[in-house]
């Protein structure tokens, strides 16, 4: 009985890990289609949920390229 109790908690903790995972892929493909090209700014912060209150593409542009360069392991990449 105590191991059903102990794998019933262990498998509600790993669920939470697993969401996050797939919300940092999600991050991360975004990013990498918006600096292939594939995506527009605009487009890129609405696919990531993000608050962006601007319409204006240029600005849009820099709020997208500051918030993926947090993702990227090489500080020297430009997007």
């Amino acid at each position: 009985m105590k191991y059903l109790i102990l794998l019933t908690v262990l498998l509600g903790l790993s669920t939470p890990l697993e969401a996050v995972t797939t919300r940092m892929f999600k991050v991360l493909d975004t990013c990498a289609r918006y600096r292939l090209k594939e995506k527009t700014a605009l487009v890129a912060i609405k696919d990531l949920k993000l608050k962006y209150e601007g319409k204006d593409e240029i600005e849009a542009e820099l709020f997208i390229k500051l918030y993926c360069s947090v993702f990227t392991p090489n500080e020297n990449v430009d997007f």
